[in-house]
């Protein structure tokens, strides 16, 4: 539910206010009628028009001492797991040589896959 349109505007000149109620047909009769997102404000009665006026009168009673607010919240920012291990081997004297070594596994790789495409593609060419 929205909670901005439970707020009466203060530039407005009516003193009126709406609210979304559902109201049920209860299994063992009479009428239910709740304000939507209020599950505390609920009035019963024998009919539908009983239990929206017992609704407005609690309403009408409860509404002076009360005052809605909109809240903000700042949600705490979770670090990204892998964060934990960023820049962990900056001092290490050996990175370098192991990222040399990565580079060079990595280029044979490529050497590779490109050795099987070019037999893929003369295989191709011969049928």
């Amino acid at each position: 539910m929205n909670i901005d349109s439970l707020t009466i505007d203060e530039n407005n000149l009516s003193n009126k206010s709406r609210y979304d109620v559902l109201v049920e047909n209860k299994v063992e009769g009479g009428v239910s009628a709740t304000v939507l997102g209020w599950q505390d404000c609920q009035a019963e009665g024998s009919t539908k028009t009983e239990a929206l006026e017992k609704l407005r009168q609690l309403l009408t009673a409860r509404l002076p001492n009360t005052e809605i607010v909109s809240l903000e919240i700042d949600l705490p920012k979770s670090e990204h797991p892998w964060m934990k291990f960023a820049g962990m081997f900056k001092d290490d004297p050996e990175f370098e040589e192991v990222l040399a070594d990565i580079a060079t596994y990595r280029h044979e790789l490529d050497l590779q896959q490109e050795e099987y495409y070019r037999q893929l593609d003369a295989e191709e060419e011969v049928h």
